[in-house]
């Protein structure tokens, strides 16, 4: 049985003012009543959120003071679960060192402090010294996350940026290794990222413009002003990212613009910065690959010529365009090439083969190759390529649903495999006491999509046990099996922790990707239905206890299956949202909008990817029906989803629908996309989502 919610925050949630706009496209009218939650000043709100307008601001509040009192029988519980879950964590924890030449480099939480350490050692441990302490950053600010690290390549000097409202705005300092003490050199509105250039003279940062889209390439020296830093690139296309980065052996700095579908990468020698870039293959649309430099030839992973799944070709570096391509690691359909990275004597890559991942060593001499794999049904698998190229070891993390996560150190050569650290449980736990399994759901089409579970091995799979699945489904995101401390506080109540691996994602191949994207979308939410209803079948729960949950895209889910199918689901949790799709895809002045096309489709110019957005646009189908009770969760300096979609949503939903079930909003007033920045604080969000499914289903005891 689930639980009725308190009566008393129906009547005192806020039924925002409706304020009919309408307007036109492709001869379609598209009524809007909420538009007025936008802010017409929201670049500046992004930088500064007090000059949010007072009227949005109080309605916030308002919907926050409804989702508190809703939510307030399980304040008890929401910190029993916050205890329970900082106790799972290892609060005096450290990375394994990462070598570098004479140093390894290493990020270290301390007990009771929520943000990291930056500390560096000698490579066999000794004399370790602290570089930077976010937590000392921290205390000035409501918001404060550590972005981009990077130390120089003589060790001399450490790059840092942060971001301290959560609008992803990313200022750069640096400072003196051996003294901590920061140099004037600050550089403001950055995406964060900082690549050295080989002399350890200066470094490559990229800027965003007033719509936040990442467009800009400088080159900062040392002690000069950064108003009269060059540009390296500029990107004229609004519709696709700049980034940069580097290949392994530390010979270019990469320059990769791309958008969701085409990439084109220039290099740039870290010893000359200032030369002009090499384009290695002109974007063509459809075309997808990235570039290690790999001694006198280039190593690219590319879907070029059908390569569905990826293949590995190399080129010369003085002649790198794509008539000079030849076939190393061949296209096999199925097999999904992940990443690759270049060693002296190895190419290493990760792949995904019949939905798990693997790693494959490929050796440089001779091309003889041998794979790395587990035996467990679903598991979670990285790879980490650290900072050295003439090496022999390599490092990955490996997870599963009931393990907690390894960290081994791997010989390519001997093959032989150290484990290095094992994530620590310290409040204790029993693998055996947990099953992970992997069903497979049959879909609407013939598919099967791939539903991994975690429970008890005590609970009773009778359908009577609740249920909390999650999807995401976009961008070719895969959400792995992996070990999960929240989790577990859901589980050893009772629940099943499912996630449904639903096409968007790339868990069964690229193909599982394609056709989970524009014309095709409604696949997603069609898979997660499946999925839920797989497990009803199944057995495993019943429709009144399951709970959905997903954020981001995976919010736009949420939203979707809302309007589907609002029987088959006692709850839903949509965090971040992208709700209100069709009205963001038509607003090309938005952070995310122009290269978020090739994913969803342009409205714009084509009406046949309007009508297609249109019919599954969470905010446009809103219908006077019975909906499940929701908690949207919002953050109001999100420059990914903007806070008005959720707020527009809720709100259109709570003057629509035909029931009283809860529609509870809580808006992150000093947070971005990714929520509070603290390791503990975040806790404390999860803990309040945790307590909506419990209470929702009975599980409040």
């Amino acid at each position: 049985m689930t639980v009725s919610m308190p009566a008393h925050p129906i009547a005192t949630a806020p039924l925002a003012a409706r304020r009919p706009t309408s307007r036109t496209v492709h001869g379609n009218r598209i009524d809007d009543d909420y538009g007025w939650l936008r802010a017409e000043n929201w670049q500046e709100v992004m930088r500064d959120p007090s000059v949010l307008a007072p009227e949005i601001r109080a309605h916030l509040d308002a919907e926050n003071a409804a989702t508190a009192a809703c939510l307030a029988p399980t304040e008890a519980l929401q910190a029993t679960l916050f205890e329970e879950m900082k106790a799972r964590i290892k609060q005096d924890d450290s990375s394994v060192p990462v070598p570098d030449g004479p140093f390894a480099y290493a990020t270290r939480y301390r007990e009771g402090l929520q943000h990291p350490q930056i500390v560096r050692l000698g490579r066999d441990g000794e004399g370790e010294i602290v570089l930077l302490d976010a937590n000392v950053h921290a205390s000035a600010t409501a918001y404060f996350k550590l972005g981009g690290v990077s130390h120089s390549p003589d060790h001399a000097l450490l790059a840092w940026s942060y971001d301290d409202n959560g609008s992803e705005y990313h200022t750069i300092r640096v400072r003196l290794a051996e003294t901590s003490q920061d140099l004037d050199d600050v550089v403001a509105e950055t995406t964060g990222a900082i690549v050295w250039t080989a002399d350890s003279a200066g470094f490559f940062y990229v800027r965003v413009d007033d719509n936040h889209c990442p467009n800009r390439v400088f080159h900062h020296t040392l002690g000069a002003d950064p108003a009269t830093d060059p540009l390296i690139h500029e990107e004229a296309d609004a519709g696709f990212f700049v980034g940069i980065g580097k290949t392994q052996s530390g010979r270019f700095v990469t320059i990769d613009i791309h958008d969701h579908e085409t990439s084109e990468v220039h290099l740039i020698d870290a010893a000359s910065p200032l030369e002009p870039a090499r384009l290695v293959a002109a974007r063509a649309t459809g075309h997808e690959y990235d570039v290690d430099d790999w001694g006198d030839v280039l190593a690219i992973r590319t879907n070029l010529a059908g390569a569905e799944d990826f293949k590995i070709v190399v080129a010369p570096v003085q002649a790198p365009g794509p008539e000079n391509w030849l076939d190393l690691v061949p296209h096999v359909p199925g097999t999904l090439i992940l990443s690759s990275t270049a060693l002296a004597g190895h190419l290493v890559r990760l792949e995904r083969f019949e939905g798990l991942p693997r790693i494959v060593i490929r050796a440089r001499d001779g091309g003889a190759e041998h794979t790395i794999a587990f035996d467990e049904e679903a598991y979670s698998l990285g790879l980490s390529a650290g900072y050295e190229y003439d090496t022999r070891t390599i490092r990955f993390t490996y997870s599963s649903m009931t393990t907690p996560s390894r960290v081994y150190d791997y010989d390519v050569e001997s093959r032989e495999r150290v484990l290095r650290k094992e994530q620590e449980v310290p409040s204790g736990h029993d693998p055996a006491a947990y099953v992970t399994r992997r069903v497979m759901a049959p879909a609407h089409d013939g598919e099967t999509v791939p539903v991994t579970l975690l429970y008890r091995r005590a609970t009773a799979l009778d359908g009577s046990a609740p249920c909390l699945l999650y999807g995401y489904g976009a961008y070719g995101i895969s959400i792995p099996a992996s070990f999960s401390t929240t989790a577990l506080s859901l589980v050893d109540r009772g629940f099943i922790y499912a996630i449904a691996h639903v096409r968007g994602g790339k868990d069964k191949g690229y193909r599982w990707y394609a056709h989970g994207r524009r014309e095709h979308k409604a696949n997603t939410f069609r898979d997660f239905i499946s999925a839920a209803e797989h497990l009803v079948a199944g057995g495993f729960t019943a429709p009144d206890r399951i709970v959905a949950q997903g954020g981001s895209a995976g919010g736009m889910l949420m939203g979707a299956i809302a309007n589907m199918r609002p029987d088959l689901f006692a709850g839903i949790i949509a965090e971040v949202p992208f709700v209100d799709v069709l009205a963001t895809m038509l607003d090309p002045t938005l952070p995310l909008t122009p290269p978020e096309w090739p994913e969803w489709g342009n409205p714009i110019d084509d009406p046949v990817a309007f009508a297609a957005i249109r019919a599954y646009s969470p905010y446009d189908n809103v219908a006077a029906r019975a909906y499940p009770a929701i908690l949207a969760v919002a953050g109001l300096t999100d420059p990914r989803v903007t806070y008005w979609e959720p707020a527009k949503w809720i709100a259109r939903l709570r003057a629509t629908r035909t029931n009283d079930a809860p529609l509870l909003l809580k808006t992150n007033m000093d947070a971005g996309h990714g929520g509070a920045a603290g390791r503990f604080d975040r806790l404390k969000e999860v803990a309040l989502v945790q307590a909506f499914a419990l209470l929702l289903t009975g599980k409040l005891g």
